[in-house]
């Protein structure tokens, strides 16, 4: 197990894509960085990465290696564990700015850290039919752009299990000729849904879904009158859950996202929190991220945080500068 040491300038929370590419960012930077991973990324069951030049196919688990050695190339360390709080450090001096955060982990071990990033990334809450869990991530899919591809052209059925059911119908009628939207549980379609699934070419069939039907692979699901509508590959909206909860001691609250798709912590565009010195990027603020996205976000607020530690620290070596000049006048009255 690799050991933590007592403070960093950066720990950063979840080594995802956000997390790894932020702590690169900073290792290159010549910060002291320490990335907690609690090894369960969110697009391990899939099969690829796609919509990310140059790793288009690779396997999600492949990449995080990747970038959990280039961190280590330039000094950072990746650690696994599970964070459970963050707090201020009772401590932290107001002036210099040394330590403002510790980290809890489940094990008890405890860091220091002037700035904190969260990139814990979201949990998806599926919805609750038989059979559908065990085919997430291979057909059972969510994102057109994850994996519309590698449906191309096949039989899709799309459940109409959150607010973006409608959207994504119409955006894997780009990529199929047949697409079935199943009503299931949700509030009938307004007139102008309807519609536009209607001239896109798209079956509405009612009927609640009661089980995923399939061994290997998907085969098709079942309604509750027994109806059986044979598909290859089931597309669902699954509330999108940050991670973050256990910043809630901080004052950072997680609060519904505007999409309607779950919830998320908010954020500047550089990934500033409403708590200085926290900063969040990815999944956890923004559940639509893929992973290009997420990286991106992650070097963005790797690179500002920098930013600011540096103005921190020029602040103090002004100061510092000034009270030698004044001892040095002194001196010489």
């Amino acid at each position: 197990m690799t050991q933590l040491n007592d403070s960093y300038d950066v720990v950063v929370l979840g080594g995802g894509a956000a997390g790894l590419n932020a702590a690169l960012m900073l290792a290159r930077s010549r910060r002291s960085v320490a990335v907690i991973d609690a090894g369960a990324p969110r697009n391990a069951p899939a099969q690829g990465v796609h919509g990310l030049l140059g790793r288009e196919g690779m396997s999600p688990l492949e990449l995080l290696e990747l970038g959990r050695a280039e961190v280590r190339g330039y000094g950072g360390q990746v650690v696994s564990g599970r964070v459970v709080g963050v707090d201020r450090a009772a401590d932290a001096p107001d002036s210099t700015d040394i330590a403002e955060f510790v980290v809890t982990l489940d094990d008890g071990r405890t860091v220091r850290a002037r700035r904190i990033l969260v990139a814990t990334g979201l949990a998806d809450e599926l919805p609750e039919v038989s059979g559908l869990r065990e085919h997430w991530g291979h057909d059972v899919l969510h994102c057109p752009y994850c994996h519309g591809w590698e449906v191309r052209d096949q039989r899709i059925a799309v459940l109409a299990s959150g607010p973006m059911s409608v959207h994504q119908a119409l955006l894997f009628s780009q990529l199929s000729d047949d697409i079935v939207f199943l009503s299931h549980t949700a509030a009938p379609l307004s007139d102008e849904d309807m519609e536009k699934l209607v001239a896109r070419g798209i079956r509405i069939l009612d009927g609640k879904v009661v089980e995923v039907l399939g061994a290997d692979r998907l085969t098709g699901v079942q309604l509750a009158d027994g109806t059986v509508v044979e598909r290859d590959a089931l597309v669902v909206a699954p509330r999108m859950n940050t991670r973050a909860t256990f910043l809630t001691d901080l004052g950072l609250v997680p609060e519904p996202h505007p999409s309607g798709m779950g919830d998320h912590i908010p954020a500047d565009p550089a990934g500033r929190t409403s708590v200085p010195g926290v900063w969040i990027a990815g999944n956890a603020t923004d559940p639509s991220a893929q992973v290009g996205a997420a990286a991106a976000a992650g070097a963005m607020a790797g690179a500002q945080i920098n930013a600011e530690l540096v103005v921190v620290e020029t602040a103090a070596a002004v100061a510092e500068h000034r009270a030698r000049a004044g001892r040095v006048e002194s001196a010489s009255a």
